[in-house]
């Protein structure tokens, strides 16, 4: 099983996705196209808005400070974030994206 096994969603995506796994296993697809299929499963990085990084924090109900240890950056991070004064990128982008696709528990 790969890593990226455990992120995709259930239903069909994890059904062709354990299919072509076993396909892998059995030496009918290699390496690299099973890489290339391993990418497309992985959680969409998009840009978020501060309205909809404060609605996602809403969502889960918690607090900016909670928000925060979950994230693992800083609450005034949280804050800028939800004012429009800075941007997540890169590692906490990629959590919010999870956060919003499968929720708080997915990163906890």
């Amino acid at each position: 099983m790969t890593a990226t096994k455990s992120r995709v969603d259930g239903g069909i995506l994890a059904s062709v996705h354990k299919t072509a796994a076993g396909l892998h296993k059995a030496g009918l697809v290699d390496k690299a196209t099973m890489r290339e299929f391993d990418a497309l499963c992985l959680t969409p990085v998009e840009p978020m808005t501060p309205g909809e990084i404060r609605a996602l924090r809403e969502r889960e109900q918690v607090s900016q400070p909670v928000f925060a240890h979950y994230l693992n950056v800083r609450k005034d991070a949280i804050s800028k974030w939800e004012r429009g004064e800075k941007r997540p990128d890169g590692p906490s982008l990629k959590l919010l994206n999870l956060v919003k696709a499968k929720g708080l528990r997915a990163i906890a």
